[in-house]
């Protein structure tokens, strides 16, 4: 008889679009889930008109960028929690700017710990150029029933 912990089986791309494309932001932001691993995830945003922050110039505003590595770190970890987790802490590098065009973000787990996770992200534009990039820190504590 093993005595190792069962490991639950990871999700597939279109069970994991479906949870995270609950959140009405998700779901403007245009999120796919291209792949799903142990640890990783690969995202594709649908580019939006409303995420330019400078008309003549046309770039993507930064938060849109931040809110997508926040995303794609948070939800690398759906193998190991099977659900996003709060972010608790957030750094984002910004490379160059991200004109029209969708967007593919690329997520994964740094390290996995009961308590906190530490994940990055990096952020391509449509010519496969890294845009943005950053790392954070979340809480992978179990889920306390809301309070009444």
């Amino acid at each position: 008889m093993s005595l190792e912990a069962s490991t639950p089986a990871l999700p597939d791309a279109a069970e994991v679009e479906a949870r995270l494309r609950r959140g009405p932001y998700h779901e403007w932001l245009g999120l796919k889930v291209v792949a799903v691993a142990e640890g990783e995830i690969d995202l594709t945003a649908q580019w939006r008109e409303e995420w330019v922050v400078n008309p003549e110039k046309r770039y993507t505003h930064g938060g849109i960028l931040a809110a997508l590595v926040d995303l794609a770190a948070d939800w690398a970890l759906v193998s190991k929690t099977g659900r996003g987790v709060p972010t608790i802490d957030l750094r984002v590098d910004y490379h160059r700017a991200a004109l029209p065009g969708d967007l593919r973000v690329k997520g994964k787990v740094i390290r996995y710990g009961s308590q906190v996770a530490t994940a990055e992200a990096q952020v391509f534009d449509a010519d496969g150029k890294l845009v943005a990039s950053g790392r954070g820190a979340y809480s992978t504590a179990a889920a306390q029933p809301a309070r009444l």
